[in-house]
C-alpha cells in the first residue's frame, strides 16, 4: 500500500508540502537509541522503503545515536527524496539519559554538525528538541530564527511546549511545526493542537502509536472492521483527528513500517471515530 492521497497533505510553508504520514527515524539507531543499529543495511533499506512508499517527510534528531539516525539517512537517501527533519537541543549521554541543552552556542554547532551528517547545504525543518529551563527560551528562539535568516535552515520548528511557550516561539520565529507527545489516548495537549489549527502550524505527534489504555474491546471491533491492527487504528485516528496532524511512526521493521503507511489509506466512519474519541478522552 502507498501512499497516494494527495488531498492528505499538509504545506509546511514557501511551498513544501509532504504527505502527513511521515516517518520517525529513531529507532533505525541501536538498543536504547544509543549506537549503531544490529544491521545497518537494513536500516538503510528501511529508510529507503519508506520513500519508495510514499513517505515523503523523515524527523530525526542529532541526539538519535548520538548521530547515528542522521548517518544513516544521508547513506540512504538523496535529499531530494524526503523532507527532513532534525533537532538539537537534548542531549544523549551513554547512561541513556536525556539532557536538555538549548544554549545559542551549542545550537550553532549542532545545526554545523547536522548539516555535515546529512549531507546538505540546508537544512529543511530544525526543531528545538524541548525548552531549557537554564537557558531562556527567547535566547533558543533567537538563535533558531538567526539560522534562518543566515540560509543554514529553511523552516523552523519547536517541541515539547506549551501554548505559552508557542506564543512565545512564534513572536521571535515563524514556526512551521510543533512536536509533542499525543496520541488517542494522551490528549493532555489538545490546547497546543488547537493552537496549531488556528495558526495553520504543523502538529507532529511523537509517540503516535499509543493504543492501549482505550477499549480494548472497541478498539479490536473497529480494527477487525478494517482488517487492520490496533496500531493502525490509532494511526487513523490521528489523521482523522485533525488536518495539521502529522504522525510520523517509527520502526526498524520493513513489515511494520507497510503496515504503519497502509494506515493512511484506512477510513473511518463517523461512528467508529467518535467512539474512538469518546473512548480515549474518558
Amino acid at each position: 500500500m502507498e501512499i497516494t492521497n494527495e488531498s492528505d497533505t499538509f504545506e509546511l510553508g514557501d511551498g513544501l508540502t509532504v504527505n502527513r504520514l511521515g516517518y520517525g527515524a529513531m529507532r533505525i539507531t541501536g538498543e536504547d537509541i544509543i549506537g549503531r543499529p544490529p544491521d545497518e543495511d537494513e536500516a538503510r533499506e528501511v529508510l529507503q522503503h519508506a520513500v519508495d512508499l510514499g513517505v515523503d517527510f523523515i524527523d530525526t534528531a542529532d541526539s538519535y545515536g548520538p548521530g547515528v539516525s542522521e548517518r544513516l539517512i544521508r547513506e540512504a537517501l538523496d535529499p531530494e527524496d524526503a523532507v527532513v527533519a532534525t533537532k538539537a537541543g537534548l542531549l544523549r549521554n551513554t547512561d541513556g539519559d536525556w539532557l536538555p541543552h538549548a544554549s545559542p552556542d551549542y545550537i550553532r554547532n549542532q545545526v554545523l554538525v547536522s548539516r555535515d551528517r546529512l549531507g546538505v547545504e540546508t537544512i529543511d525543518l530544525y526543531q528545538l528538541h524541548t525548552p531549557n529551563s537554564d537557558t531562556p527560551l527567547e535566547e533558543s528562539i533567537t538563535t533558531f530564527a538567526e539560522l534562518k535568516d543566515e540560509g543554514l535552515i529553511d523552516h523552523v520548528g519547536v517541541s515539547n511546549v506549551s501554548v505559552d511557550q508557542l506564543e512565545t516561539a512564534r513572536d521571535h520565529v515563524e514556526v512551521a511545526t510543533v512536536q509533542n507527545q499525543y496520541n488517542l489516548t494522551n490528549r493532555d495537549d489538545e490546547d497546543v493542537l488547537a493552537a496549531c489549527e488556528e495558526y495553520g502550524i504543523g502538529f507532529i505527534p511523537w509517540f503516535p502509536l499509543a493504543a492501549g489504555g482505550v477499549d480494548d474491546t472497541l478498539v479490536d471491533e473497529i480494527a477487525a472492521n478494517h482488517d487492520a491492527t490496533q496500531y493502525q487504528i490509532a494511526l487513523a485516528w490521528l489523521l482523522e483527528h485533525s488536518n495539521v496532524t502529522l504522525p510520523i511512526p517509527g520502526t526498524s521493521s520493513i513489515e511494520h513500517l507497510e503496515e504503519n503507511v497502509a494506515a493512511s489509506a484506512i477510513d473511518l466512519s463517523a461512528d467508529e471515530y467518535n467512539r474512538l474519541t469518546d473512548a480515549g478522552s474518558s
